[in-house]
C-alpha cells in the first residue's frame, strides 16, 4: 500500500476504535496531536525507506534516512515484525508519555493513537502480495489469503479504484451512523 492509503486506513481505524470505546472530554489539543500521531503511526513501519515522508519533515531527514534504510537491510525487514512492532510501539509508549505535558494532553490517549496507525499499517500491508516477515530475522513472509495471487498489488487498479474508495466510503459511514458519540470527543 501507498501512504495515502495507509493514512485513510490509518484514519478509518482511529474512528472505529473511538465509536467503541468512546472517551469524553479530551480536549481539542489531545485530538489534533492524536490524529497526528495517528497519520505517523501508520508511516512509522516504512522508515526502513529513505523515501518515507516522515524523513522529508526533518532536518537532515533525507540524509538519516538513507543510511537507516541500509541498516534496516531493505523495505519490510525488522519494522514489519512482531518483534519490531513490540519494540517501537514500546518505545514510542515511553517516549510521548515522557515528553508530552500530562496537563494539557492526554499522552496515553497520543500514544494509543500511533499505536493503532502502526498495527492499521501492518494488517494492510498484511494483504498486499508482499506479505509480513512477522518472524523476522526468520525469512518467511505472511499474508492474507495465503494464496500470494489473489492479494492485492501495490499502488494498482485495485488499490486505488476498490480500496482507496471503498475506505473514503467506510469513513463517511462510520461518521454518519456514530455523529453523536464522536462529537462527545469535543
Amino acid at each position: 500500500m501507498v501512504s495515502r492509503t495507509h493514512n485513510m486506513i490509518a484514519f478509518a481505524s482511529l474512528l472505529t476504535v473511538a465509536t467503541y470505546y468512546p472517551q469524553t472530554n479530551l480536549g481539542t489539543a489531545t485530538i489534533i496531536v492524536s490524529l497526528i500521531a495517528n497519520t505517523v503511526g501508520s508511516m512509522m513501519p516504512d522508515l526502513d525507506q529513505a523515501s518515507n515522508k516522515l524523513w522529508d519533515m526533518l532536518p537532515y531527514g533525507d540524509t538519516v534516512g538513507k543510511y537507516l534504510s541500509k541498516m534496516f537491510l531493505s523495505h519490510r525487514n525488522f519494522s514489519h515484525s512482531i518483534i519490531g512492532s513490540v519494540v517501537m510501539i514500546k518505545a514510542s509508549f515511553m517516549l510521548l508519555e515522557n515528553i508530552l505535558n500530562a496537563s494539557y494532553l492526554n499522552s496515553h490517549i497520543v500514544a494509543t493513537s500511533l499505536m493503532i496507525g502502526y498495527i492499521s499499517h501492518l494488517l494492510a500491508d498484511g494483504v498486499t502480495e508482499e506479505g509480513l516477515p512477522l518472524l523476522f530475522p526468520l525469512g518467511n513472509k505472511f499474508g492474507f489469503p495465503p494464496i500470494k495471487s489473489w492479494r492485492i498489488k501495490t499502488d494498482k487498479w485495485f488499490e486505488r479504484y476498490v480500496v482507496v474508495p471503498g475506505v473514503l466510503l467506510y469513513i463517511g459511514w462510520i461518521v454518519i451512523m456514530n455523529f453523536t458519540v464522536l462529537a462527545n470527543f469535543l
